[in-house]
């Protein structure tokens, strides 16, 4: 009988053991689950946030590729006609045309060539396409403007009012090229510093278009 009452007990306890293990890892269950889900779902979001806020802002697609690639010899064949006004323009307003279009297209060379070194494509070389813009083009739709190395020949040749009114119209034609470049890249670019680079491209290379040919007397 005592042997009985004995067993009994002990089976009580065990049971009363076995079942408050269960409630209380049932309680600290659920509380760890809220707590990991909970601050396991916000790591989770603030790690893809942290990844793809750099990720957006760095993205690109070939039509800035292309973008970057034609508008850096574009850029630097302006560059290198400006740099022919100081000792060959005889208008002054020419001379600061001149001086204005070096001074905004030299640093954006080197911002393309920076953005094209990121990407892991290469900077077009010094002097590579420099000149004629035709042959050798292949998939660079919309580099009109470009001047033939005759051209850039009879330019350098030219001093007086000859060089003014030359240098104005193959400027007016270069511009025109860069602001039609600049277009293709607002509507098919992905990359947002890229797209800032174009519209601002348009906006002032259109302005000094028209003020070209108001020097000129076309307007």
């Amino acid at each position: 009988m005592n042997c009985t009452r004995s067993l009994v007990r002990r089976t009580a306890v065990v049971a009363a053991s076995v079942a408050a293990a269960l409630v209380l890892a049932a309680c600290g269950g659920s509380g760890d689950d809220t707590g990991s889900a909970g601050h396991g779902g916000h790591q989770a979001t603030d790690s893809a946030s942290a990844a793809s806020a750099p990720a957006s802002q760095g993205r690109h697609n070939t039509a800035d590729v292309t973008f970057a690639k034609g508008m850096i010899p574009h850029h630097r064949q302006a560059v290198e006609m400006a740099d022919l006004a100081p000792d060959r323009a005889q208008s002054a307003e020419v001379k600061k045309l001149a001086a204005d279009i070096k001074k905004a297209q030299a640093p954006e060379i080197e911002k393309l060539s920076g953005w094209l070194t990121s990407w892991g494509e290469a900077v077009p070389a010094e002097g590579a396409m420099d000149h004629s813009m035709h042959g050798g083009m292949e998939g660079m739709e919309g580099m009109e403007g470009m001047m033939s190395a005759e051209e850039m020949t009879a330019l350098e040749n030219a001093s007086g009012k000859a060089f003014d009114t030359a240098f104005m119209e193959m400027m007016i034609k270069h511009h025109e090229g860069a602001v039609e470049m600049a277009k293709t890249e607002q509507a098919d670019g992905a990359h947002t510093p890229a797209r800032k680079m174009a519209a601002d491209i348009i906006a002032s290379q259109s302005a000094e278009i028209e003020q070209m040919k108001r020097l000129l007397g076309k307007n």
